[in-house]
């Protein structure tokens, strides 16, 4: 039987992402994307943060970005939210907030189509990155506030801006630096059960503040399979086996995320949401990697487990046949076949629909 699902999932993203290649023009993008999470979605956020330790705009990320520019995002080109707002329609992504904000002329115009709020090495909790001075999930929905507020100037009734906030996308992808820090805490203040538990309740209490904001379509990413990074695979097993426990909270928070928010749903009538289970999205490709052009889902392309990707790294002639570009993040192939079975992909992976059915768009 889990041949028989893996094996229609398998055929799934390979039709979609072959349709989706030699699509025609895409229907009308969402009126405003409003991007959400850490690293994995973030474009740049980290370079306006002053003594932040978690950047990337430096070589060789970016090596394969228009001029080989290194922007901030950890990546040697585009990275998950460039792929999906591409797939969208639109030319580039939203910039960072704190980009929009030093450009007060065009602020409140730019506001209106979207930004992105997401900083590398932040997490569902507040203490998680504190260390290395990025932006946690509960700050990024303050900076939303803001942007609301500044809507609300502009329009003059809360009732405008919710009108205008509605038809707005939402994306969010979180989790995984909460886990990694939770397993490197050799003193942990909480059971495992426990941190389960405060890391589902405010995820949930952030999702519920987004909707009071005005938020009513959501995109989710869940935590992919971080014990089989190659950070995990050096520092956790060191033998490049995956490191089960943390895949185990991956799954869990997979779990607990389409729980919270069937049940929240539920209780109002205007909210839409996808779910993607990036975790057995990754394992299904991973698992037909040559299918996918993947030769390499264990090594890191830049740098390695223990070491992470800089000027001083080595790095891979052939990175679109690499999952990973560094010890954490996929590379711009990796990101491209993710985005596409967001968009594509139907049950167990997108529930309780895909992105393109949750936006009304033919990719």
């Amino acid at each position: 039987m889990a041949k028989t699902c893996f094996h229609g999932v398998f055929v799934s993203i390979a039709v979609t992402s072959l349709l989706l290649l030699q699509a025609g023009a895409p229907s009308p993008p969402p009126p405003a994307v409003y991007i959400f999470g850490d690293s994995t979605l973030d474009v740049g956020t980290n370079n306006f943060i002053p003594e932040c330790a978690a950047r990337a705009d430096f070589y060789f990320n970016g090596i394969d970005f228009p001029y080989s520019k290194p922007t901030g995002r950890f990546s040697n080109g585009l990275n998950t939210a460039d792929q999906i707002v591409r797939l969208l329609g639109l030319k580039k992504s939203p910039p960072p907030f704190l980009y929009l904000v030093n450009d007060p002329s065009n602020f409140q115009k730019n506001i209106l189509q979207g930004a992105n709020f997401a900083s590398g090495g932040s997490g569902v909790l507040r203490d998680t990155g504190k260390a290395k001075r990025v932006i946690p999930l509960e700050e990024q929905i303050q900076h939303f506030s803001t942007i609301r507020s500044n809507i609300t100037n502009m329009t003059g009734s809360e009732e405008a801006t919710d009108k205008i906030l509605s038809k707005a996308f939402i994306l969010i992808s979180i989790g995984s630096n909460d886990m990694f820090e939770y397993l490197l805490n050799l003193s942990k203040p909480m059971s495992l059960a426990e941190f389960n538990a405060t890391l589902i309740s405010t995820y949930e209490y952030h999702i519920k503040t987004l909707y009071e904001l005005g938020a009513r379509t959501f995109g989710i990413l869940t935590v992919p399979p971080i014990g089989c990074t190659p950070f995990a695979r050096a520092v956790f097993t060191g033998n490049n086996s995956c490191f089960e426990p943390a895949q185990a909270m991956a799954v869990q928070f997979y779990f607990d995320v389409g729980s919270s928010l069937e049940q929240f749903s539920s209780t109002v009538q205007d909210m839409k949401y996808s779910v993607g289970n990036t975790f057995l999205m990754t394992g299904v490709l991973t698992g037909d990697m040559l299918a996918f052009g993947l030769k390499n889902i264990a090594a890191a392309c830049c740098g390695n487990g223990t070491y992470g990707c800089n000027q001083t790294a080595s790095f891979c002639s052939n990175r679109d046949e690499y999952l990973f570009w560094d010890q954490f993040h996929p590379t711009q192939r990796a990101s491209e076949l993710v985005a596409l079975t967001l968009f594509g992909a139907a049950e167990p992976i997108m529930v309780p629909m895909n992105f393109s059915q949750l936006l009304g768009v033919n990719i």
